[in-house]
């Protein structure tokens, strides 16, 4: 605000009063807009904003005989110009400004707006720290940033990357998405690791910069890398990452709305530009087909002379002007008057050559902002509405991938289901499902011509070792222990962690760092938690997975079940139909012989005073005890026991 205020007491303003009269059908509704018309989206808007003025004003009857008047002011990419005109506009009673075209001047106008009560809204201002809590008369008119940094963390997920870099300028815009894009991912176990931060657009003016950033991730870890920045930056970084050997194999480059925007505007572009790009995946916002979209963009040559290509930008500077122009027949059939009034704040502060008195309030400016982001309609770029936290409804993302000399569309974004090679306005009327199992694009064409998705990631080349931990326990120390007290380690759990680093078809440089003193079993909690906190890359050792550490950690299969268990040698058995006799072994079938014997011989010493059977010559005897013995499996033998005795019967 104090920057504004300083702004306002250096500039002369003209004119020779407040306007405070009004009529409830005035002649003119002046709109003014604030745009860099030599850049690609100010052109482009300004093509689609008199098309939509014409069309408003072409039926007398929609605002009951009042017509709408497009005021553009050229900002010339200058911050100070934008706030020269957007005060002009004050002076000249616009009842909305559209604009302004960059988030940092959103920023700054939109204390004007709220002092003045003139509404601004923006399509290319997207910023998502601008919050209707602190700018209330702001209005975005197409989805803010805040969707875009949500699908491409949507898609880093879908992929399984986890580390990205950001390559972004230094504005407001850029600093705050990639801001967004970083919260996005840390609630996905993502993070960024590097930004790079380059100068303003408008102040590069040589490839230095931009090549000394690529220079640095180029010797870094991560390939993945977000380029969210402006499409002059833009084409500069791809056309040196090209040269630095950049856009090849192993490489992952998204980049945000901005490219879209040159493909649309500029297609095709020339073939040292596209091949500068091969591979690269982008965003355009989405826009359903339609009859009325189809019928503008039929229109757009003959609009444009074949100067620019219509991009959705183009789109939704036409739709803007239609919601005011809905809001300013809303504000009129409610039989308001369209009244400017003095500023108290500033009537104090006339005097000399300065002319404060023409800013005026809009006195109808709430109600106004009111009908505007209640605004209900079906437009070029589909049905158009506010939330009610100012969001546009259903945002989504056509996903794009740069292939050959042109582009293929290999899915859509939606904040409905996530992502999907189904049109979003398909699914709308099913219910939300944002499992990863529902998650699908189709086959993308990467950076080298390889169909095959990259790891992401490689060695960097100035790269640390990895820093692996390992419990140093005082006890059990099968697991993992240190050699004689040494800083060497051994033990099954690194005979495992070597046995799967040489099945890696790269080499991984890594080293032990023990954790704990040796003289006491260490706590494994702390020692897990040093993994997310950055303190160890990985921990190997006799670690069970328990729900707390899941949380905080990711961890391998296990390789051994938790608890102790005994280590038997095995003999392997043939299946035969003999099966059944293996549990009679020589020494069993010994003891049973004997048992019949001692049996026998029991029964003989009872029985042969009383009983004939048992008695005769001693071969007759012998034979006899045997068949006894044997044939008490088959028969039941009282008859032959004559002695009642239970000692007699009991051995039988």
């Amino acid at each position: 605000m104090s920057c504004v205020l300083v702004l306002l007491s250096f500039i002369v303003l003209s004119g020779d009063g407040i306007i405070s009269k009004g009529a409830s059908r005035p002649h003119v509704v002046n709109v003014g807009a604030i745009f860099g018309l030599n850049t690609l989206h100010g052109k482009v808007a300004n093509i689609a904003m008199k098309a939509a003025e014409d069309d408003v004003n072409s039926d007398p009857s929609f605002l009951g005989g009042s017509k709408l008047r497009i005021l553009m002011n050229d900002a010339k990419r200058s911050g100070f110009l934008s706030i020269i005109g957007a005060l002009k506009f004050m002076e000249t009673d616009a009842v909305a400004i559209i604009g302004p075209q960059t988030s940092i001047m959103a920023h700054v106008l939109s204390y004007i707006a709220n002092e003045l009560k003139v509404p601004m809204l923006s399509f290319t201002a997207l910023d998502p720290s601008l919050s209707p809590l602190q700018f209330p008369f702001f209005v975005q008119t197409a989805p803010s940033d805040l969707f875009l940094m949500s699908a491409i963390a949507e898609m880093i997920t879908y992929y399984g990357w986890s580390d990205v870099v950001a390559l972004y300028n230094d504005d407001d815009n850029s600093r705050n998405g990639i801001a967004s894009l970083g919260d996005e991912l840390e609630g996905r176990r993502c993070k960024i690791s590097y930004k790079a931060v380059l100068p303003l657009d408008v102040v590069i003016t040589s490839p230095r910069e931009i090549i000394n950033e690529l220079t640095k991730i180029q010797g870094m870890e991560s390939r993945v890398i977000i380029v969210h920045t402006f499409p002059k930056t833009g084409r500069m970084i791809f056309e040196e990452a090209k040269k630095l050997g950049m856009m090849e194999q192993g490489y992952v480059w998204i980049a945000t709305t901005w490219l879209t925007s040159l493909l649309d505007s500029y297609s095709p572009l020339p073939p040292k530009k596209i091949e500068a790009i091969r591979g690269v995946l982008t965003l355009r916002i989405h826009t359903r087909e339609s009859r009325k979209r189809r019928d503008f963009g039929a229109r757009w040559n003959k609009l444009s002379n074949g100067t620019v290509g219509l991009n959705v930008y183009g789109l939704y500077a036409y739709d803007t002007v239609w919601i005011i122009a809905r809001a300013v027949k809303s504000l009129l059939d409610s039989e308001a008057n369209i009244t400017f009034s003095s500023d108290s704040k500033l009537t104090s502060l006339k005097g000399g050559t300065l002319n404060l008195g023409a800013l005026s309030i809009f006195d109808q400016g709430p109600q106004f902002l009111e009908f505007i982001v209640k605004t209900k309609m079906s437009g070029v770029t589909g049905p158009v509405q506010f939330l009610p936290d100012r969001s546009m409804l259903q945002p989504a993302y056509d996903i794009i991938n740069i292939v050959g000399d042109g582009f293929k569309q290999i899915g859509y974004w939606s904040n409905h289901s996530g992502l999907s090679v189904i049109p979003p306005e398909s699914l709308y009327s099913k219910p939300p499902n944002r499992s990863s199992s529902n998650q699908h694009l189709y086959n993308v064409t990467w950076p080298g011509g390889t169909s095959e998705t990259p790891r992401g990631w490689v060695l960097p080349n100035n790269g640390r070792r990895l820093r692996i931990g390992v419990p140093n326990r005082a006890s059990f120390k099968d697991f993992v222990s240190s050699v004689n007290g040494s800083k060497k380690v051994d033990g099954y759990s690194i005979d495992v962690f070597e046995a799967a680093i040489k099945l890696l078809p790269y080499p991984v440089a890594h080293e032990f760092v023990l954790f704990g003193d040796g003289l006491k079993n260490p706590n494994y909690n702390e020692l897990v938690n040093n993994v997310s906190t950055g303190v160890y890359d990985a921990v190997v050792g006799d670690i069970a997975i328990v729900k707390r550490r899941i949380r905080i950690v990711d961890f391998t299969q296990p390789y051994i079940e938790s608890g102790l268990v005994v280590v038997a040698a095995v003999t392997k058995l043939n299946d035969t139909p003999w099966a059944f006799l293996r549990p009679f072994t020589p020494p069993m079938w010994a003891v049973t012989a004997a048992f019949f014997l001692i049996i026998g011989l029991v029964i003989w010493v009872l029985e042969h005073r009383i009983n004939d059977e048992f008695r005769g010559p001693p071969r007759r005897q012998v034979v006899t005890i045997l068949w006894f013995t044997f044939s008490t499996m088959f028969f039941s033998h009282s008859k032959f026991i004559l002695k009642p005795q239970l000692v007699t019967r009991l051995p039988v």
